[in-house]
């Protein structure tokens, strides 16, 4: 894998808050099996985390935090896929006026170096605290 196919979900979803003529879509969460049990992908198979340090909506994870765990966005209302609750995904907005995707109040992420379909980054300890997968019920896998 290359670095430029690694990063492709974060500038996937960094373009996703550029502004759209008409009614933009929202980022889809969904989730499949992993090694760590059942968790939150985005359609196109990315990874995404929660940042426990973080105990509220609002975003904690911004300039290096980002690069290396850019935040979930989205241009429209997230999309409730497979196995995810409608009524646990939100949206809260960052500093720079983008609108970051929420689950169970968990504002996400996902790991910028982190190869599709695949939960590598569980239980990473980086900027301050724990990075861990979220489970369709808006916990942190075990």
């Amino acid at each position: 894998m290359t670095t430029a196919d690694s990063m492709h979900p974060a500038s996937e979803a960094m373009t996703a808050e550029s502004p759209s003529a008409g009614t933009a879509a929202g980022v889809t969460v969904t989730t499949a099996g992993s090694d760590v049990g059942q968790v939150l992908f985005d359609g196109t198979g990315q990874a995404i985390y929660l940042f426990a340090k973080e105990t509220t909506a609002v975003p904690d994870c911004y300039g290096d935090c980002a690069v290396a765990w850019p935040p979930v966005l989205t241009a429209g209302s997230p999309v409730a896929g497979a196995g995810t609750m409608t009524d646990l995904l939100g949206t809260t907005p960052r500093t720079d006026g983008s609108t970051q995707v929420t689950y169970a109040g968990h504002p996400l992420y996902y790991y910028a170096h982190e190869g599709k379909n695949v939960v590598t980054c569980h239980n990473v300890n980086e900027f301050g605290g724990l990075w861990l997968a979220v489970t369709p019920t808006g916990e942190a896998a075990a």
